[in-house]
């Protein structure tokens, strides 16, 4: 077994000794569940160590026929793109589990359940072989459905079905697409992935452009791209803080990294849909922040936010250029850490308080100042600001849209809508430090606690990641540089 296969499968192998074990034996479940997410961090960090990050091809590969007939294999890898995902999706699950110590009813279902998402992400950004990578997207809804419905709040029920019903409607779509491609002379020498990439290129271009507009459906209704994004708010504010912090910091990017990859099997049919994924992923960063702006539900913000960060992300692959697809990269890592810290220092504050309405807020400052300067940190940072890897992820997206259009016109319309969000972004960051921690302070919160040690470790690390990025990001740049080399090249050889 290679080590790609023990990563995949250490989660399950977490999943099974917690079905063994006595539900009554809380404090074992919890050991037994944070041992195998760290070992699967370990694991990660290994991985990163002896990984070559000048080598654009796969790495550690494994490969075992499953249908040959059909080319679909147990096919595992790793490159410039998936790697980052990998060392994200480990590391918020290890942090998810270390703040769910406020989790008190079925505590044996939860761990469970967070270890068999933790196998479903991992499966994903693993997965060489489409028909593998959609099995790994599928199971990932069923630990998400029991999350957000088991132990989320007062509307979880509909939460949890507006998820489902949304991912699953988006799964049909890719599953058209990757059928539709399919019915093509499939090479089977290798995975079906490289075999599929290979088919593509021997469609009509009509028919490219359906099968990519299937996957934007698919994946961006996972992103989310508007306006497939009506699942998210109420997910978001519904399901538990730890859960929130999974959903925005990792499931989200599994809909982006899908769809670069979809990009870069079809780049002649993403040339022809340019104009509206560049469109849609503006419209997104305007309308994710007006509605973050307007929110008075901490959680609501922070969900809507997202829906404008993501739409950076789509912004850089609709450039179809390296600059920007560096950016939309780089995105995908700072929103992760970005998001993920402020999903949990609702959560934190929401356990103080119990509410989330930032206007029951005020002077935090005074009372809880180590959560002040970590919250600020986030807040600046999801605003963009320079010193934050946000900053650098933006920067290059900025760059690579200015280089998509050649006329001053067009550039200029770029830099005023790009401009406007990024200033919407400050406005609800600044009103948020604003109200949090300014002014006179409240009776009812004279006596809340501040961040405990292990909380300080959990937020400590993910604000230390967007500070010490934001300020050397060579070695994140450095890490995906030779694969989005690699996959612009193929961009370029197909569209000129």
């Amino acid at each position: 077994m290679g080590i790609l296969s023990i990563l995949l499968w250490t989660p399950a192998a977490g999943v099974l000794l917690l079905a063994l074990t006595s539900g009554q034996n809380i404090r074992l479940i919890r050991y037994i569940a944070n041992l195998f997410t760290t070992i699967a961090f370990l694991l990660v960090c290994w991985l990163l160590s002896i990984y070559n990050a000048h080598d654009a091809g796969l790495q550690f590969n494994e490969y075992y026929p499953l249908n040959p007939k059909l080319g679909s294999a147990y096919a595992l890898g790793i490159d410039g793109l998936s790697m980052p995902m990998l060392v994200l999706a480990t590391l918020l699950t290890s942090i998810s589990l270390l703040v769910s110590a406020n989790v008190s009813t079925g505590i044996k279902g939860y761990h469970i359940c967070i270890l068999l998402l933790e196998f479903g992400m991992l499966g994903v950004f693993l997965a060489q072989d489409w028909a593998l990578f959609y099995i790994f997207w599928e199971v990932t809804l069923i630990p998400l459905f029991f999350l957000i419905g088991r132990w989320g709040g007062k509307r979880r029920h509909t939460a949890s079905l507006n998820f489902v019903l949304y991912t699953m409607g988006g799964s049909v779509f890719m599953l058209i697409s990757l059928l539709a491609i399919s019915q093509y002379d499939l090479e089977h020498g290798g995975s079906l992935m490289s075999s599929m990439h290979q088919a593509a290129q021997d469609m009509p271009r009509v028919e490219q452009v359906l099968v990519l507009l299937g996957f934007v459906i698919g994946f961006g209704v996972k992103m989310p791209i508007f306006p497939l994004h009506g699942w998210l708010p109420l997910a978001h504010v519904e399901a538990p803080s730890p859960v929130s912090i999974l959903l925005s910091g990792i499931l989200l990017k599994m809909g982006a990294y899908g769809l670069i990859r979809a990009v870069v099997m079809l780049p002649e049919a993403a040339k022809l849909l340019q104009s509206m994924l560049f469109f849609l992923g503006l419209f997104g960063m305007l309308y994710g922040g007006l509605l973050a702006w307007r929110q008075s539900d901490l959680k609501a913000m922070v969900a809507y936010s997202s829906i404008s960060h993501m739409g950076i992300v789509l912004l850089g692959l609709a450039t179809l250029n390296e600059t920007g697809i560096t950016g939309a990269v780089l995105q995908m890592t700072a929103h992760g850490l970005i998001a993920g810290a402020l999903f949990l220092l609702v959560g934190l504050l929401y356990e103080r308080t119990h509410t989330r309405n930032i206007q029951d807020y005020s002077s935090l400052i005074q009372v809880m100042p180590r959560f002040a300067l970590f919250m600020t940190l986030t807040l600046l940072a999801a605003m963009g600001l320079p010193g934050s890897v946000g900053f650098i992820a933006e920067l290059h997206t900025l760059i690579g849209g200015f280089s998509t259009f050649p006329s001053a016109g067009m550039s200029m319309g770029v830099m005023v809508f790009f401009s406007v969000s990024i200033l919407i972004g400050a406005a609800y960051a600044m009103r948020t430090v604003s109200l949090l921690f300014t002014g006179p302070v409240k009776a009812q919160m004279r006596h809340i606690e501040d961040l405990r040690a292990p909380e300080m470790l959990a937020v400590g690390i993910l604000v230390t990641g967007i500070v010490l990025f934001g300020l050397q990001p060579t070695p994140l740049l450095d890490l995906s540089s030779a694969t989005i080399s690699q996959m612009n090249d193929v961009i370029r050889q197909r569209i000129l």
